[in-house]
């Protein structure tokens, strides 16, 4: 029975209600606007957050908590750069802490490196599948901790020597499962191992083997995981070093390779030596600015979008302060003046949380244009739609306990 009441009481004071909104158009559609931008900002930003986040949580496919890198540039007239990655590299590897090292021409998730195509024919109008290039030896796939998933790795005397400006390359290469797929959709990844690729358009290498997951340098990029290893390694004054350390010893042991490298080559300088969990956050910067921006702008959104809740449930309680006098004078208790600024709220809340909606869909459909986002999830919008009702009902309620304590003797005065 008291069920019945409660739904006849809110039903009868829905009239009344829109009446009184009527009367104050103006500061309801400004609130209902307010909820509507609020949520659509909201809503995207939460959306674009979430989207973000799990690119930061990408697995890269290596060692990133125990690996490290480092460059070594030769500046000394006589400095025989072949010379002295074959030492580097014997130093490293019977290092103590030390799984593997590797020459290596760019760092996964570092932001800078080589890319190239691959085509599956020759000479024909075909479009080429871009990927990363990883030039390593036959140690790549221990330092890197990749796993070769078919096929096998590369031998000792496939490993050739690249001279600056060198355009030719080697007769073999193994693939990241991802970049393997792209090329051969029609195949399983295993039958892809003995396939012929075209890099250069007109450069064959046979592919030797896949490994399970690898990224390239560039974060942002959409085919992150579309990554080739050449067996090669560089003729260069300047090199990269990849090392990989046994759990734990990382930090200790990168101390003790830059003192050791810097002291047996005179004639060249070891700089840039960074973890690949500090070169992986200096890539994801952006990603860590932008969440935080859009963070800070929704909690002042939802701020400003309550207080200005507050703002007009204050003024209408000031307003109709005798209006409250004369309800409880004629037996109206406080729970149902409570409810009143709450249904109020709630009907306000509802035109524009549903305005909000079609603002969020249109705004994500800009964005997905614009900027190649993917389409916002349709649970986001429902979830955004009751958060906002929440603030709203937060909101009223301090004036609205505010206008039930108002006593039914004002309802006598004149002023």
């Amino acid at each position: 029975m008291s069920n019945i009441q409660t739904n006849t009481s809110v039903n009868w004071e829905i009239g009344p209600i829109f009446r009184a909104m009527l009367r104050n158009k103006v500061g309801a559609i400004l609130i209902a606007l307010q909820i509507a931008i609020t949520m659509t900002i909201i809503v995207n930003s939460v959306y674009i957050i979430v989207e973000r986040s799990k690119e930061m949580q990408r697995d890269s496919g290596i060692d990133n908590k125990n690996s490290f890198s480092l460059t070594s540039v030769g500046f000394a007239e006589n400095f025989n750069a072949a010379v002295t990655v074959e030492e580097d590299l014997n130093t490293l590897r019977n290092l103590p802490g030390i799984v593997d090292a590797i020459q290596i021409n760019a760092i996964p998730n570092s932001g800078s490196g080589w890319s190239m195509g691959l085509k599956t024919q020759s000479g024909v109008e075909h479009d080429a599948v871009g990927t990363a290039v990883y030039m390593v030896d036959e140690h790549g796939i221990n330092a890197l901790d990749v796993e070769i998933i078919a096929g096998e790795n590369f031998a000792p005397t496939d490993i050739g020597l690249r001279e600056v400006g060198q355009v030719k390359w080697p007769n073999k290469t193994i693939l990241t499962k991802a970049m393997a797929e792209n090329l051969f959709p029609e195949i399983p990844y295993s039958s892809v191992v003995g396939k012929t690729v075209y890099i250069n358009d007109i450069d064959p290498m046979i592919v030797i083997g896949i490994i399970d997951k690898l990224q390239a340098p560039w974060v942002g990029w959409n085919n992150l995981e579309n990554v080739m290893l050449s067996p090669e390694r560089m003729d260069y004054k300047g090199s990269r070093y990849f090392i990989r350390t046994e759990p734990s010893q990382r930090d200790s042991v990168m101390k003790q390779v830059e003192e050791l490298l810097a002291n047996s080559n005179k004639g060249r300088l070891i700089q840039g030596m960074r973890s690949i969990e500090e070169t992986r956050e200096r890539s994801y910067r952006g990603h860590t600015a932008m969440i935080k921006i859009l963070t800070t702008v929704m909690v002042i959104l939802t701020i400003v979008t309550a207080l200005g809740i507050v703002g007009l449930a204050s003024f209408s309680v000031n307003q109709r302060k005798k209006q409250i006098g004369t309800r409880r004078a004629l037996g109206a208790s406080q729970s149902a003046i409570v409810r009143y600024f709450m249904l109020e709220n709630f009907l306000i809340s509802t035109i524009g949380v549903v305005f909000g909606a079609a603002l969020t869909i249109a705004l994500n459909i800009l964005l997905v244009n614009t900027f190649g986002l993917d389409r916002i999830d349709w649970f986001y919008i429902p979830i955004g739609m009751v958060v906002l009702w929440l603030v709203g009902q937060g909101a009223v309620f301090g004036p609205a306990k505010k206008a039930a304590n108002i006593p039914p003797a004002l309802a006598t005065r004149t002023v």
